[in-house]
């Protein structure tokens, strides 16, 4: 039992890390596009970068985990130990994604906060209707 307790765990764990690292670079293209500020290009290739990255590591931890300490001798063991394993796997895909959300979201920002820091573009208008001569600049964003 212990055997097919490996076998039912690399089935459902090798297709959930699939399927959540296809569905993270499907979704998350938007979100690298715009804190890379629309450099679809480069986006793109952080993109793959990041899905080789989270196959090497989920996967190589799903391996790692795989051994079991105790020998499953029956079909409550067999849910048991799916169940820890499988759960482990899940927290750790979680946290992963929350990771890179976490500093992608932080590279966003302070490229936001730097767009912010350059200086405004000088007025090209005035206030009033009529040229008198004592025209005021625009302020700034108008």
């Amino acid at each position: 039992m212990t055997v097919v307790t490996y076998l039912i765990y690399l089935l459902i764990a090798v297709p959930l890390t699939i399927w959540v690292a296809r569905t993270l670079s499907r979704n998350g293209r938007i979100f690298l596009v715009d804190v890379f500020h629309g450099n679809e290009d480069f986006a793109d290739a952080v993109n793959r970068l990041l899905v080789v990255g989270f196959y090497l590591v989920n996967l190589g931890f799903v391996t790692l985990f795989l051994r079991t300490g105790s020998t499953v001798i029956d079909a409550r063991g067999v849910i048991e130990q799916l169940s820890v394993k499988v759960g482990i796997v899940m927290v750790v895909l979680g946290v992963l994604h929350l990771l890179n959300v976490w500093v992608f979201n932080a590279f966003r920002r302070r490229s936001r906060l730097e767009q912010m820091t350059t200086p405004p573009v000088p007025p090209n208008g005035f206030l009033g209707g009529h040229l008198t001569g004592t025209e005021q600049p625009m302020p700034a964003g108008y």
